[in-house]
């Protein structure tokens, strides 16, 4: 008994296989050559690890978790090709069990991919609440959370499918590069449609769709002219991710032990001044008790989300990254990632969420800062959102009457500080986002306010952002909760009274405000002057004002009055 008890144990090891390989698989042809392979399965540290075809492995790393293998293959040189990891025990010479890798052949000049930049319109989607093309994967037997449209903070089935049914919409809208929020898996119990604390960050969430469904979105947005960004996370992941549940080493995520809340206080990151309990605080502090930080400072983590993010761009065929609290990172870490991914891509955008109102602050995260060298620091990220703008457009548009420091004057101010960005031209413009209240709701629904910021927001320095639903209308309070602000777009789902991805299915005052957003932002497309031109502004006069954007070739001037009262203007 006891022996073919022990001849079932063999039988089970020889047929043993990994539970997760990452990245799944890789490209020939890459920068990063120095391939890192996340060998997961229980005890795979016991085995040697050998390659077939001459393919050379540099390097095996082991942790203080026998469960994982990081395996470094050279792929340098190497065409593409599939080949075999073979997992062997010390004390055997015939593997355990063999585990195949691809390296697939890259896009043709895949290296060189434009990104997206100032002549571009970027339209922002709250991914679960933009369309259901897909009823049937509003929930997932794998998953907790089911679908539940009642539940304001719950899953309502916007999905990837209803992305791609609407290309033509967006299209005719006049956008150019479509950002949604993140697609991949989000495993927590509730308000997972959030999807900023990830489960599984190879791996689209089923109730969004599939990897495959992911690529076709990029490959029919593209035939449409439409760029595709991905929302991407480096500060933190969900508490269900597999990799929190089984840690690959006890410092993959910054522990204290456990869980300690960030401080929030970004400014800690470059204050002389600063305590080292209170930069701690915010470096590695956890955004929310179920959002784990992440540890750049770790080399293996930090080799896993550089591969990560080149895998998806390789993938997917992107266009760009917008990137999650950009500015809570470790910051010699987040360079470093964001360095390997411009070195592979020299023309890719990537656009940090740096949430600060100075622009001394924001210009500090922007590439070849001058204020950032100060320290000798540069953060080698292309782009910064400019809060500034943001705030200002807020409340500047109630300001009828100006005075010194009141009206359009903040407008103007903002742009004076200019000379401290090293590429303003660079710089992602909104008048709103998924965590703000909407511009609609701030001002009532005031068409004619609107039509004043969108008219800066699309004329202005920068690369203009607008957030779904602004143009038609769409309003929500930020103070009523998150899901106020990121109410289901009319129409997204089958049985909707208002239909406002049509014009026959929208009201007289969601087509004036979809028929203006349109027409400018078209009219945007062909305008190069206020792509990259130079500006010229004026110090405004009874609270107008005026600037030029212009070329050699061309000259568009813009002329806005925030006065309760008709001007005449002298030229």
């Amino acid at each position: 008994m006891k022996k073919f008890l022990f001849l079932l144990l063999l039988a089970a090891s020889a047929t043993a296989q990994l539970q997760k390989i990452e990245p799944p698989f890789w490209y020939a042809g890459m920068q990063h050559s120095d391939l890192q392979i996340m060998c997961y399965a229980p005890n795979v540290a016991q085995y040697t690890v050998s390659a077939s075809g001459g393919v050379i492995i540099k390097n095996i790393q082991k942790t203080e978790n026998p469960n994982y293998l990081f395996v470094t293959v050279d792929t340098k040189n190497l065409p593409p090709q599939t080949f075999d990891l073979n997992f062997t025990a010390v004390d055997s010479k015939k593997p355990a069990f063999t585990q195949s890798y691809e390296l697939k052949k890259r896009r043709e000049n895949s290296r060189l991919r434009k990104g997206f930049d100032a002549s571009d319109v970027v339209y922002l989607i709250m991914s679960d609440r933009f369309a259901n093309g897909n009823p049937a994967n509003d929930s997932n037997p794998s998953l907790t959370e089911k679908a539940d449209r009642a539940n304001p903070g719950g899953r309502h089935g916007g999905d990837i499918q209803g992305m791609i049914d609407h290309l033509d919409y967006l299209q005719q809208l006049g956008v150019t590069a479509l950002w949604p929020t993140p697609l991949c898996e989000d495993n927590d119990t509730k308000y997972s449609y959030h999807t900023y604390g990830q489960s599984d960050v190879y791996k689209i969430d089923a109730r969004y769709g599939t990897n495959e469904e992911y690529v076709a979105l990029s490959k029919a947005a593209h035939e449409k002219g439409i760029k595709l960004i991905m929302d991407y996370v480096t500060n933190h992941w969900g508490a269900e991710h597999w990799m929190y549940k089984d840690l690959p080493t006890y410092d993959w995520f910054h522990q204290f032990p456990g869980f300690a809340q960030c401080n929030y206080r970004m400014t800690s990151q470059f204050d002389t001044n600063v305590s080292e309990i209170d930069k701690k605080l915010c470096v590695d502090g956890w955004f929310v008790r179920s959002m784990p930080d992440l540890n750049q400072s770790n080399p293996l983590v930090l080799n896993y989300l550089t591969q990560n993010a080149l895998w998806w761009i390789e993938y997917a065929d992107l266009d760009g990254f917008r990137v999650d609290t950009y500015s809570y990172n470790d910051k010699q870490g987040i360079a470093q990632w964001t360095k390997a991914l411009t070195d592979e891509y020299p023309y890719f955008n990537i656009v940090g969420e740096v949430w600060m109102y100075s622009q001394a602050q924001m210009a500090y995260w922007q590439k070849d800062s001058k204020i950032g060298a100060i320290e000798s620091f540069n953060s080698y990220l292309p782009s910064v959102m400019d809060f500034t703008l943001q705030d200002v457009l807020s409340s500047v548009l109630n300001e009828d009457q100006a005075t010194w420091d009141k009206g359009l004057i903040r407008v103007y101010n903002n742009f004076t500080n200019d000379f401290l960005y090293p590429n303003p031209d660079n710089i992602l413009t909104f008048i709103e986002n998924h965590d703000t209240t909407r511009f609609n709701e701030l001002y009532k629904n005031d068409f004619q306010k609107y039509q004043m910021a969108l008219t800066i927001m699309a004329t202005v320095r920068g690369i203009p952002q607008i957030y779904y639903g602004s143009e038609i209308g769409m309003s929500g309070d930020k103070g009523k909760g998150d899901a106020d602000i990121r109410r289901d777009f009319p129409g997204g789902w089958k049985g909707d009274a208002n239909n406002a991805f049509s014009a026959s299915g929208r009201t007289a005052e969601q087509n004036k405000f979809f028929d203006f957003t349109s027409k400018l932002l078209n009219w945007r497309k062909k305008n190069a002057a206020v792509h990259f031109g130079k500006m010229k502004h004026y110090l405004p006069d009874n609270n107008v004002y005026v600037y030029f954007r212009y070329t050699d070739d061309q000259s568009v001037m813009v002329l806005i009055n925030n006065s309760n009262q008709k001007q005449n203007i002298k030229t």
